[in-house]
């Protein structure tokens, strides 16, 4: 008999197989990423800047917002990474953009 609980990390309980919070949000990944093409760089910026206040929202620390606008045929793609002081920051920013 194969006992399924064996299938389990370390880090899960027995009883469900539910993974620890410290497993998943462990302060490595603090950063995140977002990506658009808008028509022109006027609703690129506009977007830059209201994205960015939806960071400045979350940040217990400055977060450090670096964007880029790159010119294509179909119009602007704005690249933003967001780096925030901790990763739980990041998945709330992240989590209120859905």
């Amino acid at each position: 008999m194969t006992d399924a609980i064996n299938k389990c990390s370390a880090n899960e309980t027995a009883a469900c197989c539910c993974v620890d919070v410290g497993t998943v949000v462990d302060n490595t990944d603090c950063t995140a990423s977002w990506s658009g093409l808008f028509a022109d760089r006027h609703a690129a910026e506009a977007m830059l800047k209201h994205l960015s206040e939806r960071a400045r929202q979350v940040e217990s620390e400055p977060c450090d917002i670096r964007p880029q606008l790159e010119n294509e045929a179909e119009g602007v793609r704005l690249n933003i990474d967001f780096i925030f002081a901790c990763q739980a920051e990041s998945l709330i920013f992240q989590l209120g953009l859905r």
